[in-house]
């Protein structure tokens, strides 16, 4: 593997722009796991009640600021998980994520679970990530 991060579409799985089906990583750097990020702004407030897409975007607001905290940005993203309620429009989700990923080259793996409830009732959608920041 010539490259640190390898994002991987083999022949054989579909290919889609918004995510990679195998993201490899090899030699030193950092990996960086964060927990499920809720749409719980700084202040411990719900943002978005109700509204999947404002939730979404809030969500994805966290996930930049764990990542800046540890040196990184989205491009280091090598895996998100995604929890959304059951009967949410998974759609309106990604449209709002788009904002933040839609410009990524290499776009992470991700996989997505339909739940029936969160932590808290008011919760929508809850992402875990992975990253990788490779030594120069």
């Amino acid at each position: 593997m010539s490259k640190k991060i390898e994002y991987i579409n083999p022949d054989g799985l579909s290919k889609n722009p918004a995510f990679s089906q195998v993201v490899a990583t090899q030699g030193n750097g950092k990996t960086i796991y964060i927990g499920g990020q809720n749409a719980v702004n700084a202040q411990g407030e719900i943002v978005g009640k109700g509204d999947v897409a404002e939730q979404t975007e809030q969500v994805m607001k966290n996930l930049q600021t764990a990542l800046s905290a540890c040196g990184a940005t989205f491009d280091n993203l090598v895996k998100l998980t995604i929890h959304i309620i059951q009967g949410q429009d998974l759609y309106r989700g990604f449209q709002a994520s788009q904002k933040f990923l839609g410009s990524l080259k290499n776009p992470p793996a991700i996989t997505v679970f339909f739940v029936v409830a969160l932590a808290q009732p008011d919760y929508l959608v809850e992402v875990e990530a992975i990253a990788f920041i490779p030594e120069e």
